[in-house]
């Protein structure tokens, strides 16, 4: 099946563009160049080239691609996505791909100028089809009003609820298979595997927040990037410092002391940081409330995987983390 991209796209930058060109012409030459580690050398078969926009986009590809493909990831770890600029390398990367992978719910908002760009025309597979998209954000007053238009294709957030992970998977293992009909049933073992441990890690994550008194499931994150985390597990969102999906808005003076008097006053016992943001206001909302704040090594990763050898290298690993370090704090 063919998911072709729909809708308005922000516009490159023309450094960006000319640089691209020359990149992409260079690419005409070039052999089988890529910007990620993940592309396999050696000989064999010819493998299936793909781009993955996310990092969390990437590691479902190469999972269900197995040694099958060549993944291509153009967001690197711990990189926020929300206001990220494409560079020729990824413009040179679309236009050699056979395939371009997405999380859709208009997260990339880059992508379909970058993929004009490129000259691409293949198929573009929006993993986010068929998700239930969470529209507009959690309450912040009058503040939500000023982010109607960003959040206007919904919380793009979606692969904290497993159950999520599982449709968006099946996306990419079918567009797969069609581009590769020879690999097809690899594509559908990988599948098969890789959902598995999808469902054991929702079965655990449901098991490790249902040790916690429902009065103690009380979350303030950095940023409104756990809603699907939160509806799925069924904790209380509090509040957060960014009052939005993406990270470029905040919070004023007087809505910093209502939040940290909201912490106190609903007992929260810690306001949590993230990985791709940098802790400063969480702390001092933190200070405010006199609760603790968990950042550093122990941040939770919202918008993006951690580099290899981190907590959250993985998808798997990073939900884990996530969970582990929200229960762990939330008890204290």
């Amino acid at each position: 099946m063919r998911i072709r991209t729909l809708g308005p796209a922000l516009p490159v930058p023309a450094a960006v563009l000319a640089g691209a060109l020359a990149a992409v012409l260079a690419a005409a030459t070039a052999c089988g160049s890529s910007s990620s580690a993940d592309n396999a050398g050696g000989g064999g078969a010819m493998k299936l080239k793909v781009v993955a926009t996310t990092t969390q986009v990437a590691d479902f590809a190469r999972n269900i691609g197995g040694d099958k493909v060549t993944v291509t990831q153009i967001l690197k770890p711990n990189v926020d996505p929300h206001d990220y600029e494409p560079s020729p390398a990824d413009i040179q990367a679309i236009a050699g791909a056979d395939l371009v992978v997405k999380g859709g719910v208009g997260l990339e908002k880059w992508l379909d100028q970058t993929i004009r760009s490129a000259g691409f025309d293949g198929t573009v597979v929006d993993a986010s089809k068929g998700v239930a998209i969470r529209k507009g954000g959690h309450e912040h007053g009058e503040e939500g009003h000023e982010h109607e238009e960003e959040e206007a294709d919904g919380d793009p957030h979606i692969w904290h609820n497993p159950r999520n992970v599982e449709i968006m998977i099946r996306h990419i293992a079918t567009a797969f298979g069609a581009e590769d009909p020879a690999d097809k049933a690899a594509y559908e073992t990988n599948l098969t595997t890789y959902t598995a441990k999808v469902k054991q890690l929702d079965a655990w994550i449901a098991g490790q927040i249902g040790s916690l008194p429902l009065e103690q499931r009380k979350l303030v994150t950095n940023h409104d990037a756990f809603g699907y985390y939160i509806d799925r597990y069924r904790l209380t969102f509090v509040g957060s410092i960014i009052p939005s999906f993406d990270t470029s808005a905040e919070l004023s003076g007087k809505q910093l002391n209502s939040l940290a008097a909201k912490i106190r006053s609903t007992g929260v016992k810690a306001v949590f940081s993230e990985s791709s943001l940098p802790p400063k206001t969480a702390e001092a909302i933190g200070r405010e409330a006199g609760v603790k704040v968990v950042a550093g090594e122990d941040s939770l990763y919202g918008d993006t995987l951690g580099p290899a050898g981190s907590a959250g290298a993985t998808y798997l690993e990073m939900e884990r983390h996530n969970t582990t370090t929200i229960v762990t704090a939330l008890k204290g």
